[in-house]
């Protein structure tokens, strides 16, 4: 808002300030769930096709390539699907609780949140309707070196997980966090 030549110094009011922060982290979350699941279907249908089920998109470097994984991350817990189900249900319910009851107002930290929920969703849709498996087919190789495949819910996990790093190296600290000030205000 400008009033006479300057901008005026108001807060957007609670209210529209909260839908805006709803507006970054359930498209996200729902977007980038749905965008892995539409992904690795298309991916596995069109790869399906091919007669070595790979295909080279950097030579050297980057390929899709079919493969599932019983566990998680890089294979950790093979053969856990009732307890992979309960992590992924566990981070879901925290992420969601942080978002709703922590009220973060940074945007980079809200969509990190709308992200992280994304890849939760992502691959807990496939560990519900894939047998336990989460189908992965990103392959990231140099000569006969290969990163573990992942998938985009694997992405979207990482980019969140820095965005937040990010997002908290980079803050102001706020008046409750400055020392001699806040809530905890040190009496002399």
């Amino acid at each position: 808002m400008i009033i006479r030549g300057k901008k005026s110094t108001t807060a957007c009011p609670p209210k529209l300030q909260r839908r805006r922060e709803h507006l970054i982290f359930w498209p996200t979350a729902i977007a980038g769930a749905l965008l892995d699941v539409a992904g690795k279907k298309a991916v596995f249908a069109w790869l399906n096709t091919k007669q070595d089920l790979s295909v080279s998109v950097i030579d050297g470097f980057l390929r899709l390539v079919m493969t599932q994984n019983p566990g998680a991350a890089f294979g950790i817990a093979p053969g856990r699907r009732g307890m992979l189900i309960a992590v992924s249900i566990v981070a879901m319910i925290t992420v969601t609780a942080v978002f709703l009851f922590a009220r973060p107002t940074k945007k980079l930290a809200i969509a990190a949140l709308g992200l992280f929920a994304a890849g939760v969703l992502g691959n807990l849709y496939d560990r519900l309707f894939n047998n336990g498996m989460v189908r992965d087919f990103i392959d990231v190789y140099y000569g006969d070196w290969h990163w573990p495949a992942f998938n985009l819910a694997d992405a979207m996990l990482c980019i969140a997980v820095v965005l937040l790093i990010f997002s908290t190296a980079f803050s102001q600290p706020g008046p409750a966090n400055r020392p001699g000030q806040g809530p905890l205000r040190q009496q002399k």
